[in-house]
């Protein structure tokens, strides 16, 4: 785009944006009077947000407890919850809860006897083993025989609910849908009773299909593999650097009871905030929502996590060497979301990464050709404790992931010795504003911006204060934040390097001509790698 066209483009948008912001502040004021807060007595926040473009609801329930919550030694069980959360109730689920509860409760006594036997470094009995996890397999069948399988999720759905699904982060557990407003009840009760009474069911069969998905994204995943070893070298002490799935041997061997630990400790009513926004009338659904809701026993609020990673002092490295695309990724630690630079870390990632006028697009895509893909992001693997700014490129065929590197720090070092563009600065703070608008505009979205900014801030209308956070950012800005964070005392990088494949044995003698395998080729460049490093650090979970 030449400066001509480049500027008649940015007063389109600027012009766009006068109207946008005009906008907001008749927002600002509309949402005061359509959103209530409510602080239960139990210490749940409940958040209803009145928006009667139609007669359908969302929610979005937020617990302050992620995979950085996970116990040491028991990497996984957040995730591990999440998937519980879709098993059901007390009431749902089951044909004899009394009758199940008692069989569920044999099943643990059964597996903890299992479980010493197969822990013992010394002296272990193969024949002992095999017999306890006979008797396991036992408890489980016999408790099996309760469960009405996906109950809870067909209720929901027969009810007219879209959009079923959770995802579990290092920073957070988040469950949603969208219903018919006339299910709004009924929806309080399935929500409520599942914070309340969540029931362990198929816990061992979930826990296999966790392992499942482990081995899927990341020990079959050469990018996901990569991924887990570059946070596990960038975070000696925080507990960012270990997976959100989980380590295999840890996940193999959570149980039941633990996640009954984790539960209790973490799905209190303090820890957890819950929106709803759609076409409700507040004065007549506040007391119902607080009835249900406000039945959760309380429990303590959990104290904040101590873990605090230290400084970094020397450049960290690793290098895995695969018949596979090769790739490189590199990260520089930098505080968390409520440093006051925050929003001076969004403008680098969009100046660097947003669209085909980004500046490594434009170096290693375009102009260069070295790259079939190059970006860099803030909030990696997480936002709520001091985390990553990364920079990725996937090489095209020919070039190497060292190529990437010297041309990644050279886009770089123009961060720390040239000020941006007046241009590049104003349409970082158009996009930007604009996105926080369009992130309004369904229901889903605004029960998300609004749970999410009353659990990180205590005040949903932070969402609007980041306007002006944004507005503030200079070109001095950029570059001071640059030069304090992107140092290579600061920097842990990994790559993947091309290595061709060993070649296979020799044929039996006895096999015929014409059947041997043929060599591998070297893939072409990976056109997702976003989504793979987010994948790789997250535990996406769903409707079970």
């Amino acid at each position: 785009m030449n400066t001509l066209y480049r500027r008649i483009f940015l007063s389109v948008l600027l012009a766009a944006l006068c109207t946008l912001s005009l906008a907001h502040a008749q927002d600002v004021a509309s949402f005061e009077k359509r959103v209530t807060v409510k602080v239960l007595p139990n210490g749940l926040t409940l958040i209803v947000c009145q928006r009667p473009e139609a007669p359908v609801f969302s929610y979005f329930t937020i617990v302050n407890a992620g995979s950085a919550q996970d116990p040491t030694g028991e990497s996984g069980l957040a995730h591990m919850f999440e998937h519980l959360a879709f098993k059901g109730t007390q009431t749902i689920g089951t044909t004899n809860y009394p009758a199940e509860k008692i069989a569920l409760a044999k099943v643990e006594t059964a597996y903890a006897a299992y479980d010493a036997e197969f822990r013992k470094r010394v002296g272990r009995d193969p024949a002992k083993l095999k017999a306890l996890h006979a008797q396991f397999d036992a408890a489980v069948a016999a408790a099996q025989k309760y469960v009405v399988p996906n109950q809870f999720t067909e209720i929901a759905e027969q009810n007219g609910a879209t959009g079923i699904n959770a995802s579990t982060s290092l920073d957070d557990t988040q469950y949603f849908w969208s219903m018919p407003i006339n299910r709004l009840q009924l929806w309080a009760y399935m929500e409520s009773d599942r914070i309340a009474h969540p029931v362990p069911r198929e816990f061992y069969k979930e826990r296999s299909v966790v392992m499942e998905e482990r081995r899927m994204r990341t020990d079959s995943n050469p990018i996901g593999y990569m991924v887990e070893q570059f946070l596990a070298a960038a975070y000696v002490a925080h507990p960012y650097g270990r997976p959100g799935l989980g380590w295999e041997s840890e996940i193999s061997q959570v149980s039941a009871t633990e996640a009954a630990a984790f539960h209790k400790k973490y799905y209190v009513p303090a820890n957890i905030v819950i929106t709803v926004v759609g076409d409700i009338d507040t004065k007549t659904a506040l007391p119902m929502l607080e009835k249900y809701f406000g039945s959760i026993p309380a429990g303590p609020r959990p104290l904040p996590l101590a873990t605090v990673e230290p400084p970094q002092r020397a450049e960290r490295s690793v290098t895995l060497r695969e018949p596979t695309q090769p790739f490189y990724i590199e990260g520089y630690h930098r505080p968390d979301y409520l440093d006051k630079d925050d929003a001076v870390y969004d403008a680098i990632s969009d100046i660097l990464s947003n669209g085909r006028t980004s500046r490594l697009y434009r170096s290693l895509v375009r102009d260069q050709k070295i790259a079939a893909e190059s970006a860099g992001f803030s909030g990696f693997p997480g936002e709520k404790y001091p985390n990553l700014f990364a920079f990725y490129a996937v090489p095209t065929p020919g070039h190497t992931p060292q190529q990437m590197r010297v041309a990644i720090h050279k886009e770089i070092d123009r961060l720390k010795t040239q000020d941006v563009t007046d241009d590049e600065l104003a349409m970082f703070k158009t996009r930007a504003r604009v996105e926080i608008l369009h992130s309004l505009d369904d229901n889903q979205g605004l029960a998300e911006e609004l749970g999410t900014y009353q659990l990180r801030y205590g005040d949903w209308q932070m969402l609007f204060n980041q306007l002006d956070k944004i507005n503030a950012v200079s070109k001095a800005d950029i570059r001071r934040v640059a030069n304090q964070i992107f140092k290579a005392s600061n920097r842990t990088y990994a790559m993947i390097e091309f290595q061709p494949p060993t070649a296979p044995p020799p044929l039996p003698a006895s096999q015929p001509a014409g059947t041997s395998q043929s060599t591998t080729k070297a893939p072409q460049a990976i056109t997702k790698a976003p989504q793979a490093i987010t994948k790789a650090s997250q535990a996406n979970g769903g409707a079970r």
